[in-house]
C-alpha cells in the first residue's frame, strides 16, 4: 500500500515524459548526431559550444535522449512503454521542460550566441 498514491502516478508520468523525449525526437536527431561520437570510451560530448541556437537546441535534445537512455538502457523497454504516454499532455509538457532546461544550459554556455 502506498502512503502517497498520487506520488507514484506522478513519478511514472515524469519518467514516461522523459522516455517520450527520446522517442519523439528519434527522427529529428540528424542535427544532433554531430555531437554524438559515442563508441567505446570515446567522449560523446566534447563541448556545449555550438555555432547557432538551432544547433544548441539539437544538442539539448541529444542531452535529453542520453539522459533517458542512461536511465533506461533497454531500447525495447522504452519502446514498449510508449503507448502509455505518447498522447498524455502531462508527459508532453514534461518532455518540453526537460529539453528547455538543457537548452538553457547550452545557451548560457554559448553566452546566448551574442556577438
Amino acid at each position: 500500500m502506498l502512503i502517497f498514491p498520487h506520488a507514484r502516478r506522478s513519478g511514472i508520468r515524469s519518467a514516461a515524459g522523459l522516455l517520450l523525449a527520446t522517442l519523439l525526437v528519434m527522427g529529428g536527431t540528424a542535427a544532433a548526431d554531430s555531437h554524438e561520437t559515442m563508441s567505446g570510451g570515446d567522449t560523446w560530448l566534447p563541448s556545449l559550444i555550438t555555432e547557432t541556437p538551432q544547433q544548441g537546441f539539437a544538442l539539448a535534445v541529444t542531452l535529453s535522449q542520453k539522459g533517458v537512455a542512461t536511465t533506461q538502457p533497454d531500447a525495447e523497454v522504452r519502446k514498449a512503454e510508449r503507448p502509455e504516454y505518447a498522447e498524455d499532455a502531462d508527459s508532453l509538457i514534461a518532455v518540453s521542460h526537460v529539453i528547455a532546461t538543457h537548452f538553457q544550459t547550452v545557451a548560457a554556455a554559448n553566452d546566448y550566441w551574442r556577438e
